[in-house]
């Protein structure tokens, strides 16, 4: 089972998020191989976490659904970008400005319960982030991608974190699905699936 640590969405940043994309995807239809994100599989990523095998499932669920002693927050979502920042473009993202402190907190936390069990470190700085689209190849045209993430409509819109979710994603050949394990609400007990 592969499974990470994230944040849903709220209804109103999934379809301010799915416009953003479908403007991006039009802007760099024939410039980009890019594999784009679907609005339901949208998320934050808190912890990737990758493969766990099947007997060691039910231990690290337990061990990462403990109730959180962290108040819910407000998360800003506003701009777009991508990874890297110069040479070829390799992910394009909104950016977050604001909850990130929360988020570093949580990566942080499930950092440390995750460890145990043998999932070091992302040894990469944590950077919150709303991944649209992973580019296997941007065919020559950073500049176009560029001239795309600049003229992407300027919007700013906030959501009240007061959950994180583990994930299960779902590999087939019509891309990935990602679907809830557990919920943990931010200050109490987990909330199951």
């Amino acid at each position: 089972m592969r499974v990470f640590v994230g944040v849903e969405l709220s209804d109103e940043v999934r379809t301010l998020a799915a416009s953003v994309t479908g403007g991006l995807r039009r802007s760099l239809a024939n410039r980009l191989d890019a594999r784009w994100v679907s609005a339901e599989n949208l998320h934050i990523t808190v912890r990737f976490i990758g493969y766990v095998p099947d007997e060691g499932v039910s231990a690290l669920l337990e061990a990462m659904t403990e109730p959180l002693d962290m108040a819910p927050f407000e998360i800003g979502f506003s701009g777009c970008g991508r990874f890297p920042p110069r040479g070829a473009p390799r992910v394009l993202w909104i950016g977050l400005s604001a909850g990130l402190s929360s988020l570093a907190a949580l990566h942080e936390e499930f950092n440390r319960r995750v460890a145990p069990f043998g999932y070091a470190p992302e040894t990469r700085p944590f950077s919150a982030h709303l991944t649209l689209a992973r580019i296997k190849d941007a065919r020559g045209s950073v500049t176009s991608v560029d001239a795309a993430l600049q003229s992407a409509p300027t919007f700013t819109v906030t959501q009240r974190a007061e959950t994180v979710a583990v994930f299960e994603t779902q590999l087939s050949p019509r891309g990935s699905r990602y679907s809830v394990l557990r919920r943990i609400r931010l200050g109490s007990w987990p909330v199951n699936g």
